[in-house]
């Protein structure tokens, strides 16, 4: 069982954590977002959960529940909040993601550094990254991070604006548990597909003023 803090009320998980009545006490949980179809959602005294019925696919419309999610995670000043999917690596952290730049000020970039430094094996697929591109616009008006997908099955890459070296990202769904190999070079950049497991090239642009 892995649980990830993300703040010190904020927790990032798979589907086993909220079955773990000890940890949810420990945890002083009183939301659980469950981001998955077909995983049951235990029953505490006085924890809430609310149900995000997403597939871990390009196509599904996760970013229709980035407002109300990041709503009711921000609204919960009871106890702590424990956002999980099937895995840990997709669904849920793309709500954490959004929750953190609608309520905490910060940039694309910047949420996905803040979740990957907890959670360093989080996979977005491409689907979601469009989606918080669009959010991100939404918010700020402009992206801080550039997306490509690969025509070959790559490790995908995040690159600093003023540093050339770059460090692996992997983008492919927690449900579809596919291993992708790791290259040394990047190639033929191409737009976002809708492949359910498009490796991505995530490039910094500059800080938002």
């Amino acid at each position: 069982m892995s649980v990830s803090q993300i703040t010190p009320t904020l927790f990032l998980s798979g589907a086993d954590a909220p079955h773990n009545a000890a940890l949810v006490s420990q945890k002083c949980i009183t939301l659980i977002v469950n981001a998955t179809l077909s995983h049951t959602s235990p029953a505490y005294p006085g924890v809430e959960c609310v149900r995000v019925p997403v597939s871990d696919l390009p196509s599904a419309r996760l970013g229709d529940h980035f407002d109300r999610v990041a709503e009711r995670i921000h609204g919960n000043r009871a106890g702590g909040t424990l956002v999980h999917c099937a895995a840990g690596m997709s669904r849920s952290p793309a709500l954490v993601m959004a929750y953190l730049m609608r309520y905490r000020g910060v940039t694309l970039r910047q949420a996905h550094r803040w979740v990957q430094d907890s959670r360093p094996y989080v996979r977005l697929n491409a689907g979601f990254w469009e989606q918080l591109l669009q959010y991100e616009r939404r918010l700020y008006g402009k992206n801080t991070v550039r997306v490509a997908a690969e025509e070959t099955p790559l490790t995908p890459r995040l690159v600093t604006a003023d540093d050339p070296d770059i460090s692996d990202i992997t983008t492919t769904g927690d449900d579809a548990g596919k291993q992708t190999k790791t290259r040394n070079q990047i190639q033929q950049h191409q737009s976002v597909s809708g492949r359910s497991t498009p490796m991505m090239q995530l490039e910094h642009q500059p800080d938002l003023q």
